[in-house]
């Protein structure tokens, strides 16, 4: 019995050097691959963690990246420091969905190798077999992101960052870097990345959108390999507060009409409408070579006015059978990103969403939706219609309190004769701490107050940002708010979507009760409610 004890345990050391060994080369070689060995089960229960958002496992996480489907799954990589909770040397982290809501974790998918760091990037299906790394019946999946030479940026060159690829056989499990990297060299730019990718049928060509500076370059290519220079955007368009990064460029039908237009995304790193990094987009044309903007030049139009959705952008590859264009941004703001009060993890995504385009009495406008896969979450509830005085009117919620939930909420704005109204939403829990969402009638805008939702001691910036504001968009004379909360975010959606706003905060209980109250009216007649918990998201 001892003689084989010790066989037993013989064996099991040398196949844990085995892996041990094949986990170091993984990283160094720039053709090994991660093994997909079994991920451990982590609880998600730790403070703030939340429960209907997507966050790593641990340690650091920022921009999503390489968002592709393929053979049923949402892949949705992501920028990733192992090694801490803060930022560090990037690689893309992975993981993979079949319903936007819950999610299998991967071995990580890229690591930095000799030409640099893993910074930003996109995905996308070779169906046509273009680059040659697959084949028609079996189509490679192709990551495009730009590598970050941490050398080259110390010694003060302005060439360090250039655009890479690698591919996949095996629906994204394992990758081989591009042996002749980069396949986009720099010549002379020192913001130069985030390439998003898609196929244009009209040219038959492969086009690139790349942040380079305060504006953003357009290429095509053949093959993924050989990329030609089309032409530039931004020199004096939008807004200009900080660098640009995570560029899109898709297109979108006009909803009720036959027309269609191109939307530009771009994420600036400061300047946003609330401070801090945001995201704007464009409304236009694209012809295959130059995009040309159908709004004023300086014109600035959010895709959320809230201080926390950074650097989205959408998947590639959604089948035409299904035809949303589904986007997904890093639930973060970078003033403060690095200091919040998490101590295993850091940093989550928004919930996926749904872009339309929309004929509005201001001109052409996205509109955000939350996807239906998350909305199949919601608990069944009776919408309850009530009069709102200035005294808080407690909103019915289930009998526990809850960490994830979602509110409907109609106003009937026509009722009201008063231009002084103003209408509060009130998140709260048994510490008296809360997050307050106003609208003011006399203004038309919004208001959203983290200042008392928890702790706010790790940042100045925080603090600072407490509070927004956001115009209203629609002249309805109802106002409609959807709003998810979850353990430490708040999503709210106005007017199906045209003015959005998302924030995180860090309370030391959930905010679990909901109140409604008014000032300037002693009574807002015929308010619809209606609340739905979440059933949190599966993490394995």
């Amino acid at each position: 019995m001892k003689l084989y004890s010790s066989i037993r345990l013989f064996l099991y050391i040398v196949v844990v050097l085995q892996l041990f060994s094949l986990c170091q080369c993984t990283k160094t070689s720039s053709k090994a691959t991660m093994p997909t060995s079994v991920i451990r089960t982590h609880p998600y229960n730790e403070h703030h963690r939340p429960q209907i958002h997507f966050s790593p496992i641990e340690k650091w996480m920022n921009d999503p990246n390489g968002m592709v489907y393929y053979d049923g799954e949402y892949h949705l990589f992501y920028q990733y420091y192992p090694e801490d909770v803060v930022w560090g040397p990037m690689h893309w982290g992975h993981a993979v969905s079949t319903n936007l809501v819950d999610w299998q974790h991967l071995p990580i998918a890229l690591y930095p190798d000799t030409n640099g760091y893993i910074f930003s990037g996109s995905a996308v299906i070779d169906w046509g077999n273009t680059s040659g790394f697959g084949s028609k019946n079996a189509p490679a999946m192709v990551a495009i992101f730009t590598y970050h030479n941490p050398q080259g940026e110390k010694a003060q060159t302005d060439t360090f960052q250039t655009q890479g690829i690698a591919y996949s056989t095996d629906r994204g499990r394992t990758w081989i870097i591009y042996e002749e990297n980069p396949v986009l060299p720099n010549t002379g730019l020192r913001d130069f990345r985030d390439p998003k990718v898609f196929w244009h049928s009209q040219t038959q060509r492969w086009v690139m959108i790349l942040a380079a500076g305060d504006l953003v370059k357009l290429y095509n290519s053949p093959n993924l390999k050989e990329w030609n220079h089309l032409s530039d955007f931004g020199t004096s368009e939008g807004d200009h507060g900080g660098v640009w990064e995570c560029p899109d460029l898709f297109q979108l039908p006009v909803e009720g009409t036959d027309e269609t237009r191109w939307i530009m995304i771009v994420s600036i790193g400061d300047g946003a409408p609330n401070r801090g990094s945001g995201t704007q987009y464009f409304v236009g044309q694209f012809d295959g070579t130059t995009f040309v903007n159908d709004n004023d030049p300086d014109t600035s139009l959010w895709i959320d006015h809230g201080t926390d959705n950074y650097a989205g952008v959408t998947w590639s590859d959604i089948p035409t059978t299904d035809g949303r264009h589904i986007f997904i941004g890093w639930m973060s703001n970078w003033q403060y990103a690095q200091h919040v009060p998490t101590i295993s993890w850091r940093s989550a995504m928004t919930l996926p969403r749904t872009l339309h385009l929309h004929n509005t009495d201001i001109g052409l406008r996205l509109t955000s939706q939350i996807v239906d896969e998350v909305k199949a979450r919601y608990t069944s509830s009776t919408p309850i219609q009530r009069d709102i005085t200035t005294t808080p009117t407690y909103l019915p919620t289930s009998k526990e309190p809850t960490h994830t939930y979602a509110l409907h909420i109609e106003v009937p704005l026509r009722t009201q004769t008063s231009e002084e109204l103003t209408c509060y939403l009130s998140l709260s829990n048994d510490q008296d701490e809360r997050l307050t969402f106003s609208y003011h009638l006399s203004s038309d805008t919004f208001t959203l107050d983290r200042s008392q939702a928890g702790d706010a001691n790790f940042s100045e910036e925080y603090r600072a940002m407490c509070v927004q504001t956001a115009p209203r968009l629609s002249t309805s004379d109802t106002l409609q708010l959807d709003v998810i909360v979850d353990v430490s975010s708040v999503e709210i959606f106005t007017d199906s979507g045209l003015t959005v706003m998302t924030a995180v905060f860090f309370p030391s209980a959930p905010l679990s009760i909901p109140s409604l109250w008014v000032e300037g009216s002693d009574v807002l007649k015929g308010v619809t409610s209606q609340y739905s918990t979440l059933r949190p998201m599966s993490v394995f």
